[in-house]
């Protein structure tokens, strides 16, 4: 009985329950005239434990010098149902879990990104789920290795012929030293000055042709790209183009300055001189 009329819910307590045990629930009204009608019976379960099994099939691989990516299987259902997961993660070095870093799934997915992690480095990973209830248990630790870091050196030596609105840009090649990623292509950036929009260009060699629009200056730049990740910018290369006329041809390097004409001064210096008859 619950006798505030202002009342809109009971809880209902018995430890001998176990989680998600089903109730056949009804609720009637009564006043001091006798009892009214009752609501029509609804099904309720007792609430769930926390999760009593660890994830299985963990698996964990690097993606790039940076990041790793982790996968798993849900706990078989049952009582104490995950509504999402957490992922320890902590470097060979640390020797324990406790020491290392844990993100949380945004819902129960089963699987993650892991970022910002250092590059060419062991890392061992367990996960476990958990709901309002508590923590369940982790997982066996399973490891995976960051690919090593991209290149430092930045393309150089960047030259382009243009050809009305095309451009052929060529650079010297990315050589990656014994500890960086190996370089297996590059990546052009192209982009109109004051505006943030870039279109990229990949490419395996370390030349190509790009289509500029008429009508604007345009920002080139190129990057290495390895399994670790994109490598160092080069400098920046402009070239303009002209609205409704066709652009002359050009050529030039980002390396050394164009030449640019140099003109003579020669002063011309006017005398009077007699006249005199011959």
């Amino acid at each position: 009985m619950v006798t505030s009329a202002d009342s809109t819910a009971y809880q209902y307590r018995d430890e001998t329950f176990p989680p998600l045990t089903p109730f056949e629930v009804k609720v009637g009204v009564y006043n001091n005239k006798g009892d009214g009608p009752f609501s029509a019976v609804v099904t309720v379960y007792s609430a769930e434990g926390e999760p009593r099994e660890a994830p299985s099939d963990v698996k964990a691989s690097g993606i790039s010098a940076s990041e790793v990516r982790v996968t798993w299987r849900p706990p078989i259902p049952g009582p104490g149902r995950p509504e999402r997961y957490e992922v320890s993660f902590w470097k060979d070095v640390e020797q324990q879990e406790q020491s290392g870093s844990k993100r949380q799934t945004v819902r129960n997915e089963t699987s993650v990104v892991l970022s910002g992690l250092d590059g060419n480095s062991l890392y061992h990973v367990t996960v476990r789920g958990f709901n309002t209830i508590g923590q369940g248990p982790p997982s066996a630790a399973t490891t995976a290795r960051t690919r090593k870091t991209p290149p430092e050196q930045p393309p150089r030596n960047l030259r382009w012929i243009q050809e009305g609105n095309n451009v052929s840009l060529s650079w010297d090649p990315v050589r990656a030293q014994d500890n960086e990623s190996d370089v297996v292509g590059y990546m052009v950036f192209l982009r109109q000055e004051g505006r943030g929009h870039n279109q990229v260009t990949r490419t395996i060699n370390p030349s190509t042709v790009l289509s500029l629009p008429e009508g604007g200056t345009y920002i080139m730049e190129v990057r290495a790209l390895s399994d670790g990740g994109e490598g160092a910018v080069s400098a920046q290369v402009r070239v303009v183009t002209s609205s409704g006329v066709r652009a002359k041809s050009s050529q030039g390097s980002v390396h050394r300055p164009a030449s640019s004409p140099v003109w003579t001064s020669i002063l011309l210096l006017l005398l009077p001189v007699p006249f005199s008859s011959w």
